[in-house]
C-alpha cells in the first residue's frame, strides 16, 4: 500500500462513478498523447491504461506512489515521468491532451504550466477545489472574476463539467471540487507576446479595487492614457477581449 502525504496536498478520489464520468470527459481520438498528472493511487489511471489506441505518459513526484503504480499496474512500466509537474519538461513534442485530479495547493501554478505549453495541449480534463474552478470559469463583472479567469478563457473554451463531493475523496477534503474541461481554441486573439499580457493581466489584477489608471501605472505611462474611457473601469470589469484590446493598443512590441 500507500501513504498520503498531506504535504503534496494528497486526496485520493475513491468514487468509481465518478473516475469514470472524469475519464469518460476526455475527447478521445485514435493515435492521440495523453499525459495524466499526479495518478497517485490510480484511481484514474487503470481505466486510462485500458485505452489501447492511446499513448500514455503520466507525471508524478512522489517516490513512494512510481513504485506503486509499477507494482499494481506493470503496463505503466516505462511511462512515468517521475518529476515535480511545475518543473518538468513538455512531455510530447507533439500536440496532447492532459487529464488530472490536481493537487489542490498547486492547481493554479499547473495552469500556468499549461499556460507555457499552450501551443501543444489540446485539451485538459482537471479536477479543482470548487471555488477555484468556479472562479476560473467566471465571466467579467463577478467578484470570482480574476487572472486566470482572463488568462485560460483567452486561449481555451472553459466548460465547468461537474462538482464531486468531498465524500468521493479519502481523506475527505474539507471543500467541494469540480472538474473543468479547456479546450484550446488556438490563440484566436492573435496575442503575439503570453509573457506580456499574462504581466498586464496580474498587474491589472494586483489591485483589483482600483481603476486600470491607477493599477496599470507601472506599465504604461499616466499621458497615454489620457481621454480613453477604459482606464476608468477596474480589472474584473473588462472580458477577454477588453483585455486583449488594451494589450494590443499599449503594451504590444
Amino acid at each position: 500500500m500507500y501513504t498520503l502525504k498531506k504535504s503534496l496536498g494528497q486526496h485520493f478520489l475513491h468514487d468509481e462513478n465518478i473516475c469514470r464520468k472524469i475519464v469518460g470527459f476526455v475527447t478521445r481520438t485514435p493515435g492521440m498523447n495523453l499525459v495524466e498528472v499526479g495518478p497517485g493511487g490510480g484511481a484514474l489511471t487503470k481505466y486510462l491504461l485500458q485505452w489501447q489506441d492511446v499513448t500514455y505518459k503520466a507525471i508524478e513526484i512522489d517516490d513512494e506512489k512510481v513504485v506503486y503504480l509499477n507494482k499494481t499496474y506493470p503496463e505503466i512500466s516505462g511511462k512515468i515521468i517521475h518529476k515535480d509537474i511545475l518543473k518538468a519538461d513538455m512531455p510530447f513534442d507533439a500536440r496532447f491532451s492532459l487529464i488530472g485530479n490536481f493537487p489542490y495547493n498547486i492547481s493554479s501554478p499547473i495552469l500556468f504550466k499549461v499556460l507555457e505549453w499552450e501551443p501543444n495541449v489540446d485539451e485538459v480534463i482537471g479536477m479543482f477545489q470548487k471555488e477555484v474552478a468556479q472562479r476560473i470559469a467566471a465571466g467579467p463583472g463577478s467578484k470570482t472574476y480574476g487572472i486566470l479567469s482572463v488568462l485560460m478563457q483567452a486561449y481555451f473554451k472553459v466548460d465547468y463539467l461537474i462538482d464531486v463531493h468531498e465524500n468521493c475523496f479519502t481523506p475527505p477534503p474539507k471543500v467541494k471540487s469540480g472538474v473543468l474541461r479547456f479546450t484550446n481554441i488556438g490563440n484566436p486573439h492573435g496575442i503575439d507576446d503570453m509573457r506580456r499580457f499574462i504581466n498586464m493581466v496580474k498587474t491589472a489584477f494586483n489591485q483589483r479595487r482600483k481603476t486600470l489608471r491607477n493599477g496599470l501605472k507601472s506599465l504604461i505611462p499616466v499621458p497615454m492614457m489620457e481621454g480613453d474611457a477604459i482606464f476608468d473601469k477596474r480589472a474584473e470589469q473588462l472580458s477577454v477581449t477588453d483585455f486583449v484590446d488594451l494589450y494590443k493598443r499599449y503594451l504590444r512590441k
